[in-house]
């Protein structure tokens, strides 16, 4: 093995370890990454009219539920854009199942 061959065979062994490396350092567990399911309660729920809140003018307006619920000991607070059947499905005070993938609302279901 020549000299040259080595020292191209060094580099191209640094250059895989670094960019393995540098892959383990940014899969940091991000806590609002993945899907789970908790039980909440909704204590909210707030309507943007149309024109305000990033609701256009020929639309209908933007419904909101705010659900809070309990994370191992802490109390989570969420606000999620729901549908207008959705809005009125579920008043205050309603107890019900969500299911969150990458913090977006995917599905709310009461608890009996």
């Amino acid at each position: 093995m020549t000299v040259r061959r080595t020292i191209t065979l060094a580099c191209a062994l640094l250059t895989t370890l670094l960019a393995l490396l540098a892959g383990c350092a940014s899969s940091s567990t991000d806590p609002f990454v993945g899907t789970k399911s908790l039980e909440a309660t909704v204590v909210e729920r707030q309507y943007d009219p149309p024109g305000s809140g990033g609701a256009s003018y020929a639309g209908s307006g933007n419904y909101y539920l705010v659900f809070e619920g309990k994370e191992g000991d802490a109390t989570a607070h969420y606000r999620f854009r729901v549908t207008h059947r959705q809005y009125l499905r579920y008043p205050e005070g309603s107890h019900v199942q969500i299911v969150v993938v990458d913090n977006n609302l995917r599905d709310i279901r009461p608890v009996r």
